[in-house]
């Protein structure tokens, strides 16, 4: 491993120096192991040490990419759980918003949000009383929306589910369940005991949160096969303003929080062959996972190396032939409602399974789970009005990555085709998390906050480390030294969203 590092040293220092490209060193590393010497068609003692560091660092590499939606999963519960307590009755509300103190992939300021994690391996099936007019989803930890039976809805609660936003009572049943279904109940079969449920709740007044909170907080969940006397009430603690890590963790905890999940699922999991990847690194249900100190720090270096591998993927504007743009002229991209696969078929169903090929698309979940959370079809719905229509902004209209201490300048055309409500908001490069700054706490700007349109109807929103002058109610502040990617959001986008006529411009550096 030592020997390994100090050959990479050099080639950087080597590359810094001029003496040869990145491609070459690159290539120069792969050759170096590909030549390691054998003796007597026998790996040598130091070549078997160094192929088989390498073996268990790429195995524990690949097995955190394979992982990369329980990872995401499991970041959120353990760092939910840390702070706001642990229960089928706990459901976190962020009662003021999610501003950038929750850090969290790509979340959304502009509704409230409610997330609590339940292990029916303990509970047995679940109840989830939902008032009307509720929008959430329902997924296991795989982040899979769960199947409705009679097959014509998945993951859904609310207008885009199967009450059609009348409210009412949705029961979860864990893999396997044999039990007798009663019922007046919504039914869903999830694939694993461990449940995500996320639940938004919609304001009118950014001023006035109280009805949205009280909505919200007309949500009931309970086991049930617990008699009604036995239930404990129902806790909601406000997480806004309150400090908690929910990112995917990029050191040996992942692997521990894996271990975790192993022993409480088992086969429920995954495959044999994706039990084997978690197998190799020491992920067996029920023994124990105690890594030494040697190999905790190859699983640190492991967990870290495939999170920035993870970035890397998630930046890209389009993958297996796929391009993610949502205009072809624009830098904007979505891989789910793109003008390469317009309409409502795709390639991939909502769980990345390719449906030609029926294998589950590797790089495409990689590319999703390292920068977002959750998916369902009511969250891509090409119904005018239903759902939302997203648009990514990685880069400026230029090609360039933005970054903080410049200044851009976004373009919305009028009639903003959002029947809700439409939003930009601005995240951290480095994780997906809402940028931080101090000027303001949410790091989003939309409709509901009024910005001044221009005479055409168009609205001009500005981004960088100051606000141009008369600009600042258009204006959401970067930071300086740090990358930032922005997110544009049309809740109940209009037709003119779904077939692409409408488009923003991109953001365009001011000089």
């Amino acid at each position: 491993m030592i020997r390994n590092i100090l050959l990479s040293s050099v080639a950087t220092v080597a590359m810094a120096l001029g003496a040869i490209s990145p491609a070459t060193a690159q290539q120069a590393r792969f050759d170096e192991l590909a030549k390691l010497p054998f003796d007597f068609n026998r790996p040598t003692p130091e070549t078997a040490r160094t192929l088989k560091q390498n073996f268990d660092f790429q195995q524990a590499t690949q097995a955190y990419l394979w992982a990369m939606p329980l990872i995401n999963t499991l970041g959120m519960k353990f760092g939910s759980d840390k702070v706001f307590g642990t229960g089928y009755n706990v459901l976190p509300i962020w009662k003021q918003r999610l501003d950038p103190k929750t850090l969290v992939t790509t979340p959304n300021s502009d509704v409230l949000y409610a997330m609590s994690y339940i292990d029916m391996g303990e509970t047995g099936p679940i109840v989830l009383e939902a008032p009307p007019g509720l929008q959430g989803i329902l997924l296991d930890f795989w982040q899979r929306p769960i199947p409705v039976d009679g097959g014509t809805y998945f993951g859904d609660v609310g207008l885009p589910g199967p009450d059609q936003g009348k409210g009412g009572k949705f029961l979860v049943l864990p893999p396997g369940y044999d039990g007798t279904v009663p019922d007046g109940y919504y039914v869903y079969r999830s694939g694993t005991n461990n449940l995500f449920v996320f639940l938004r709740g919609f304001y009118d007044d950014p001023n006035n949160l109280t009805p949205a909170v009280e909505h919200l907080e007309k949500t009931r969940i309970y086991p049930l096969e617990l008699a009604e006397a036995e239930r404990k009430a129902m806790q909601f603690p406000d997480a806004s303003g309150v400090p908690a890590n929910m990112l995917p963790r990029t050191d040996v905890e992942a692997f521990e929080q894996l271990k975790w999940l192993v022993d409480k699922e088992g086969r429920n999991l995954a495959g044999p062959d994706g039990l084997g990847i978690l197998a190799s690194v020491g992920l067996v249900a029920g023994k124990p996972f105690e890594p030494n100190a040697e190999r905790r720090a190859l699983l640190k270096a492991a967990a870290k190396t495939a999170y920035d591998m993870s970035r890397t993927v998630g930046f890209l504007p389009g993958l297996d032939g796929v391009d993610y743009r949502v205009w072809k002229d624009r830098q904007w991209v979505n891989p789910v409602n793109n003008v390469s696969e317009p309409g409502a078929k795709k390639s991939l169903e909502l769980d990345f399974r390719n449906k030609a090929g029926g294998y589950y698309a590797f790089e495409p979940r990689v590319w999703f789970f390292t920068n977002y959370y959750s998916i369902s079809p009511g969250m891509v719905s090409q119904i005018p009005g239903r759902g939302a229509a997203y648009a990514i902004s990685f880069n400026d209209a230029a090609g360039t990555p933005p970054v903080g201490d410049a200044s851009y300048k976004l373009t919305l055309p009028a009639d903003i085709p959002a029947e809700m409500f439409w939003s930009v908001t601005l995240y951290e490069a480095t994780n997906g998390s809402g940028l931080a700054t101090e000027q303001r706490r949410f790091p989003s700007l939309g409709s509901r906050d009024k910005p001044v349109q221009n005479a055409d109807g168009s609205t001009d929103l500005y981004f960088g480390p100051k606000a141009p002058e008369g600009k600042e109610a258009n204006w959401l502040p970067t930071a300086p030294e740090r990358g930032f990617f922005a997110i544009l959001r049309l809740y109940g986008p209009t037709e003119a969203a779904i077939d692409y006529s409408w488009k923003p411009g991109d953001l365009e550096e001011i000089r």
